[in-house]
């Protein structure tokens, strides 16, 4: 079952108008905070920012090299700091990693300056949509399946903080980008 698009675009125009903050995407990978992110931003005609291909330029490494040289913690400082740069610069969406939310400075900061969306998503769709690359750091020692469960439960209490919550199903992005913002306007 998927989201029917119910808006048109006046009423899109008319929710664009009043977002006045970023809009920040979180959630456990795999549930397309990317991908409905560009969707999103497009479709309300703003910027899109991948907080971790961000997070990469400014370091000059992938994050995998990240997580392997110098550990989460250290990762997850220089996150909070990338996300707080393009949350100051007016970034309209923002996609994060799955653990950002999770950092209480950095749950505190988009909490406070801009729109969280917690996009959230069923176990097993995670499980078959993280299985289609070998990029993520956290799924390299162990059953994906397993770790997504115990990942899920572990920041479920924080991922629950975000203003709005929207469910990812195996649909269009365009869909989860229209609940989005259906959700932001009934939020707000």
């Amino acid at each position: 079952m998927t989201h029917e698009v119910t808006l048109d675009d006046g009423e899109i125009a008319r929710i664009a108008g009043r977002i006045d903050r970023p809009i920040v995407l979180v959630g456990l990978m795999g549930v397309g905070k990317s991908t409905v992110g560009r969707r999103l931003a497009n479709i309300l005609n703003r910027e899109f920012v991948d907080a971790d291909d961000a997070i990469e330029e400014a370091a000059q490494r992938s994050i995998p090299e990240i997580f392997e040289e110098f550990g989460e913690d250290y990762f997850r400082d220089g996150e909070r700091r990338v996300i707080a740069r393009l949350i100051e610069e007016g970034s309209g969406v923002i996609a994060t990693g799955g653990g950002a939310f999770v950092d209480t400075e950095t749950r505190a900061l988009i909490l406070e300056k801009a729109i969280a969306v917690w996009i959230d998503c069923d176990i097993e769709i995670l499980v078959e949509r993280t299985s289609r690359r070998d990029t993520r750091p956290l799924l390299k020692n162990g059953d994906p399946r397993e770790i997504l469960t115990n990942l899920f439960e572990a920041r479920e209490p924080f991922y629950k903080q975000a203003q709005v919550r929207v469910v990812s199903k195996n649909g269009l992005h365009a869909d989860t980008a229209h609940a989005i913002i259906e959700a932001i306007d009934e939020w707000m």
